[in-house]
């Protein structure tokens, strides 16, 4: 591995900024969410992918998985395992606009604001933030250096 690869990938402070940018989009993005679930189960609904019956459960479970998440990725509290579930729900988020996009579904994403005013992001814009972000959860995933700024790193909780 040629040196200059190698320094990139085993910059802690790259791992420490890719950590707080996904973190705090997350934390941001569950904010409204949190607040409103009755309108981004609305929001899940115009996906037209999810069983009826699911979209309530859904809409009170991913803000609260995508707080949590955010929350450990900043405070560097099992960060690896939160890029996983990151990784996972970003993977799951492409899906879910990539199926809409080849429907040619107009929605509203519900990914930062659950106002319906029907000003929609194009998809296709969407899933490419989504592949950056999870290119940075990614990055933190498969570090394997020490971490700077993690909790576990104070023994505090080991």
């Amino acid at each position: 591995m040629n040196k200059p690869f190698r320094t990139f990938f085993g910059n802690h402070w790259i791992e420490l900024a890719a950590r707080w940018i996904l973190g705090v989009i997350f934390v941001y993005a569950s904010y409204n969410k949190i607040l409103s679930p009755a309108l981004f189960a609305k929001i899940i609904y115009g996906y037209d992918l999810f069983p009826d019956v699911f979209i309530n459960l859904i809409a009170i479970i991913v803000p609260f998985l995508e707080l949590f998440t955010g929350l450990a990725l900043i405070i560097g509290f099992y960060p690896r395992s939160a890029a996983l579930i990151v990784n996972c729900m970003l993977l799951t988020f492409i899906t879910a606009l990539s199926i809409n996009l080849i429907r040619g579904h107009e929605f509203n994403c519900g990914c930062f604001s659950i106002n319906s005013n029907g000003q929609g992001i194009f998809a296709g814009y969407l899933i490419f933030r989504d592949f950056v972000l999870l290119a940075l959860g990614l990055y933190i995933f498969f570090y394997r250096k020490t971490r700077k700024l993690c909790i576990l790193n104070f023994r505090l909780l080991q």
